[in-house]
């Protein structure tokens, strides 16, 4: 094996080049994230799973669990006897894919089932832990999703082997196929890092993970570099973009580690397929070793071998300990991977084999451990623990509740559970909002009718506030008018001076009838886009007001758009077309083909647009703008980066401008098929109805109170 490789087993499976559209017209832009949780491989479309977890026996869900810790099977035995320090990888795991730049990835799901994830490298063998726990939840059906068993099963792993904990939360209803179109990177072999810039903090956004395949870092360090220092640097960045600072990232990998052993019996060259790779008849079991047993002290997973702790199915403090207490030197282990050794070791500090034989062996540390020893802060942080253990299981059952949770949003999404009543900011808390009255709720409009404020910029304001939402981790939205809050109220995209006039207005009519700033912003919209139709938007109220003090400002700024087509903003040129900015941001706010459709076209259509790009009718809601498109009386000319000119075809005059998040709407088969819809005369009320029932599923996708 060569010196430097990494023994992550890897894919052995090799892509199938056919001649599909995407072969034949790479550069088309392709909709399936649109897609991408359509219902039709849903079996369970008719169940309300935040209703059927409500009625989910839990702590009969945890005594089947921690009886299941300790029931070793035959085909894959728990370490140590013990299958708690499995689980907590899986859990771990199947949180830590989540990063802040997208809010896409984590536990919320259940995606680990499927590919790329359940055949990443980093989740080597993580299929046995899924199927060790198929019969309790067969036994609790659709009670229990996938989803939050993956995460409980991490939590009660902790409780039962005497570790802090503060609770799970469930309510986390499954996926039913592989999330393909989520970007995990650029590379075409597992554990490339084409995705670096000028230096290792240069990552690619939306990425965190430092190699493809990987949950967090490599733990022999960059590229399966032993260097500690710059290991630190990746594990700082890294965890960083997964929503840890440098406290949490020690408690939570001090305190992961605490348990369990890595595996690296051998070379990765007697790993068989990944599950997605796997032979019929192995029945999505993956990575089948030949090596002897292949399991238990046979076992190969990450390629590194060996157990942290002397007790690695006891939370107590010893990983800290031996990490200060020795000095220690770089080895290869039996796979090749790099790792560490405590020089001299006390015959106290060695570690049962973990078949439980009489035969010890040397704890050890990966280069990412070592890492914490070397980085002068991680050191400062873990002498700080090790003169405080309490604090140091306060951290880590904190830091462990938001890697489990930070995906799942606001507290009121949390259906059920053991978790402890505490709010943390990173849950954005909202203060509780109230319903208006139907004769307040008159009164408001007509106030805001009479505050010289224009439909456009009541409409941009009201978009501004809720446009922020995503799907991915359920943050931002229109529910506690952040945008009057720094940072968003300075956002270059929210047009600050036009924000400022609007807010001042809006801001003294909530204040005269005492209800919330958020209420009328949305009420605001709502009466900008009847000026345009004509026709009643209704407006569902029982917003809250968020404060500056419980506002993260550098984690909301991780929402700002540096382009949004639907008001055809780009503040710079992009590696990616706008048009593809456009669909992956159509995609957290949950829209559907049609729904971009019909938004697109009506915000263009009453003059909604950043650059002036793109409007070319009469300012009112309707399918003006989509007949436009779609005659043939000019022809298009590209005059930059993201404009367009159309001249006329007889006199060659310029009629209009337009941006590509414009002109997709005419070159895109699919888009195009949709816009001929709307621009039919028949369907100018079906436009205005649909513009409508779309604004308002914007306008509410953050209120879980009412789903």
């Amino acid at each position: 094996m060569e010196a430097n490789k990494c023994p992550f087993h890897g894919s052995t499976t090799k892509p199938n080049h056919g001649t599909q559209n995407h072969h034949w017209w790479p550069n088309n832009l392709n909709l399936d994230i649109l897609r991408q949780h359509d219902t039709k491989s849903n079996p369970l479309k008719e169940l309300n799973y935040r209703e059927a977890v409500k009625t989910l026996d839990f702590e009969s869900v945890k005594r089947d669990l921690k009886i299941l810790m300790t029931n070793s099977m035959e085909w894959w035995p728990a370490d140590y006897g013990h299958y708690g320090p499995f689980f907590i990888r899986m859990t771990w795991h199947a949180a830590g894919t989540y990063r802040t730049g997208d809010g896409r990835g984590g536990a919320a799901t259940g995606a680990q089932r499927f590919a790329p994830l359940n055949s990443w490298p980093d989740n080597g063998n993580l299929d046995k832990a899924r199927r060790l726990l198929w019969p309790i939840k067969q036994k609790y059906g659709n009670k229990l999703s996938w989803a939050d068993l993956l995460v409980i099963a991490g939590n009660v792993a902790i409780e039962d082997m005497g570790g802090p904990n503060h609770g799970t939360a469930l309510g986390r209803p499954d996926i039913w196929h592989s999330e393909k179109d989520i970007y995990w990177g650029s590379e075409d072999e597992w554990l490339g890092d084409n995705r670096y810039g000028k230096t290792r903090q240069d990552l690619e956004n939306p990425l965190a993970a430092v190699q493809m395949g990987l949950i967090y870092v490599n733990p022999q360090g960059p590229n399966a570099n032993p260097d500690p220092a710059k290991s630190a640097q990746d594990v700082r960045e890294t965890f960083k973009r997964m929503a840890m600072n440098d406290e949490e990232t020690v408690a939570l990998t001090a305190g992961g580690h605490t348990f369990g052993k890595a595996h690296g019996a051998e070379s990765e060259d007697y790993k068989g397929h990944e599950p997605e790779g796997a032979e019929i008849h192995e029945q999505g079991f993956g990575w089948t070793s030949d090596y002897k047993t292949g399991k238990g002290v046979d076992a190969i997973t990450s390629g590194i071998e060996g157990p942290w702790t002397p007790n690695p199915i006891k939370w107590d403090m010893d990983y800290l300990k031996l990490l200060f207490k020795y000095e220690w030197e770089c080895k290869k282990s039996p796979a090749g991977a790099w790792q560490w050794h405590p020089i001299n070791c006390e015959n106290e500090d060695m570690v049962p084999q973990v078949d439980g034989s009489a035969s010890k062996v040397l704890p050890m540390m990966t280069t990412a451990d070592m890492s914490l020893k070397i980085d002068p802060n991680y050191n400062r942080i873990c002498k700080k623990f090790l003169k405080n253990p309490k604090l140091f299981e306060e951290t880590f059952a904190k830091a462990w509740f938001k890697l489990l949770h930070r995906d799942m949003g606001p507290k009121s999404n949390y259906v059920t559970g053991d978790y402890k009543d505490v709010d943390y900011i990173w849950q954005d808390p909202i203060k509780t909002g109230k319903k208006i009255s139907k004769r307040d709720e008159a009164a408001i409009r007509n106030d805001i009718n009479k505050s010289g404020l224009s439909k456009i910029e009541l409409i941009e304001t009201a978009w501004a506030s809720a446009s922020t939402y995503r799907q991915s981790d359920k943050r931002g939205g229109a529910n506690g008018a952040r945008i009057r809050l720094e940072p968003q109220r300075n956002w270059d995209v929210n047009k600050p001076i036009q924000l400022n006039k609007v807010l001042s207005k809006l801001e003294v009519i909530a204040m005269n009838y005492g209800v919330s700033v958020a209420d009328v912003i949305v009420l605001g919209g709502a009466v900008g886009i009847e000026m345009a139709c004509g026709k009643k938007v209704d407006v569902i109220t029982g917003r809250g007001d968020a404060t500056q003090e419980n506002t993260n400002v550098e984690s909301f700024n991780l929402l700002k758009p540096k382009a949004c087509g639907f008001r055809n903003y780009s503040e710079k040129e992009f590696a990616v077309s706008p048009e593809e900015i456009m669909l992956d941001k159509a995609q957290l706010l949950g829209l559907n083909p049609v729904e971009l459709t019909v938004l697109i076209g009506g915000f263009r259509a009453m003059g909604i647009s950043h650059s002036g790009d793109g409007v070319w009718s009469d300012g009112k809601l309707n399918n003006e703008w989509f007949k436009t498109l779609l005659l043939m009386d000019v022809k298009w000319e590209k005059t930059g980066y993201n404009s367009y000119v159309a001249k006329n075809r007889v006199s060659g005059e310029i009629e209009r401008t337009a941006s590509r998040t414009d002109l997709v709407f005419g070159s895109n088969s699919e888009l195009r098929a949709i816009s001929e819809v709307y621009a039919m005369d028949c369907n100018n009320d079906k436009l205005i109805n649909n513009f409508i029932s779309t604004w308002n599923k914007i306008m509410n996708l953050d209120r879980f109170d009412i789903c």
